[in-house]
């Protein structure tokens, strides 16, 4: 049984076209109940996210390249696109390779952020859909749960995912450093764009509380503001807010600063000098640098945390090579399971013909016995051709080993089938 792994990813393909091949909760179902019908995979999974779609494929036969071909003119066809299109951006592993890229997919060292975790309870939704749905025997339920193994592993044992890597992410990490815990603690949002909606995002699974949004237009802050509980302001009301904020973070595209050392003097001292972080993404800047200059205030610009993001992108790195190491002995391990089952399955079937092989001779001799045929004659009939029947393969066996002169082959079959002793006992 060969596995496939087929897909489009944030590597290989523009989001125009990963936004077609994307699989929303319906079609999703509607794909894996066509992939059983259509008889595509014995088994499959297929994750579906922003950056990526995937499938996963356990399939019989040999002809690798034609299953994956057949795999991605499905895919193209389900979505209604080109085959063509769909070839130039996609990409193909087999065995080995397809598990290690699943394991390295769910450990999140194929992300578009290295060590992101979110992908590994999208690939546990994505394998629990397709084990509902009807299309996940053992095959596939053994290799995921490999894969969520290491994947487990390489989150806890290494610092794949302990460093911020974004500034939006860094800035949430460095107010942490400052106050302990921030569920308490007062956020000042200046601004309502895509940074600081990921910031504001980052606040609330620390636990943040109360958030302000201040923008220059307040609409736009009622909108954010409504999607996170918040309060909206506009930027004329910062002044009279300012002073309620253990926590500022600003990233605007004005071309003057909106918040000054004047103001921020202010706000610490109807605070009673308690400790403001203000964080300035912006470029230009929002925020004064002068305000660096003020005791109890704590000021930290783009730059100084795109230095931090730079620094964890390389523990990270370094992480991720440990990471690796992981995958690839748990690759190994789940083959190791893999080629035992096969080898179960060998045994099994040998053993089943030649039982069938053996009861067929009984049946004929029984026949041979009604019919009045003497019961030595029909026993010697019976043993020579079980004898011949036993005898072909192994015969066969050897006389490969012997032609292609294959020492390590000719002594496993001799050890087998006990040559060594038999000559012995004839000389």
């Amino acid at each position: 049984m060969t596995l496939i792994a087929l897909g489009i990813n944030h590597k290989t393909a523009p989001v125009a076209l990963r936004e077609k091949v994307a699989f929303n909760p319906d079609s999703l179902v509607a794909a894996l109940r066509s992939l059983k019908e259509r008889r595509q995979a014995k088994e499959a999974v297929i994750v579906s996210t922003c950056n990526r779609t995937e499938i996963y494929a356990l399939q019989d036969g040999e002809d690798l390249e034609g299953q994956a071909k057949a795999l991605q003119q499905w895919l193209a066809e389900f979505h209604a696109l080109s085959d063509t299109a769909l070839a130039e951006h996609s990409y193909t592993y087999f065995d080995d390779n397809a598990v290690q890229h699943m394991m390295r997919v769910a450990s999140g060292l194929d992300s578009l952020i290295l060590g992101e975790p979110q992908i590994l309870g999208q690939v546990k939704q994505a394998f629990n859909d397709a084990k509902h749905n009807g299309v996940v025997g053992n095959g596939l339920e053994r290799l995921f749960q490999y894969t969520f193994k290491v994947a487990k592993k390489v989150r806890t044992e290494t610092d794949i995912g302990n460093s911020a890597v974004s500034v939006a992410y860094a800035s949430v990490q460095l107010a942490k450093h400052i106050f302990a815990s921030l569920h308490k603690q007062t956020v000042l949002l200046v601004g309502a764009g895509e940074t600081i909606e990921l910031v504001a995002r980052h606040l609330q699974e620390q636990g943040v509380k109360q958030l302000l949004v201040a923008n220059r237009t307040l609409a736009k802050a009622e909108s954010l503001a409504g999607e996170l509980s918040a309060q909206a302001i506009t930027l004329a009301q910062i002044p009279s807010h300012l002073a309620d904020a253990d926590i500022v973070i600003s990233s605007t595209a004005s071309q003057l600063p909106l918040i000054g050392k004047g103001m921020v003097e202010q706000a610490l001292k109807a605070r009673k000098n308690r400790p403001m972080f203000l964080v300035d993404l912006a470029v230009p800047r929002d925020i004064e640098a002068e305000v660096s200059e003020l005791d109890n205030a704590y000021l930290y610009t783009v730059d100084d945390l795109q230095h931090i993001v730079e620094q964890n992108i390389a523990t990270r790195q370094s992480a991720a090579e440990a990471a690796e190491q992981m995958i690839i002995e748990q690759s190994k391990a789940y083959e190791a399971w893999l080629q035992s089952r096969e080898s179960i399955n060998l045994v099994r079937n040998y053993r089943e013909r030649s039982q069938s092989q053996a009861e067929q001779l009984l049946v004929l001799a029984q026949q041979q016995l009604d019919d009045g045929k003497p019961a030595s004659e029909v026993l010697q009939e019976m043993t020579h051709k079980l004898s011949q029947y036993l005898m072909h393969a192994p015969t066969k066996a050897l006389n490969v080993a012997i032609e292609r002169n294959d020492k390590e082959l000719k002594q496993t079959l001799i050890d087998a089938f006990e040559l060594d002793q038999t000559i012995s006992k004839k000389e």
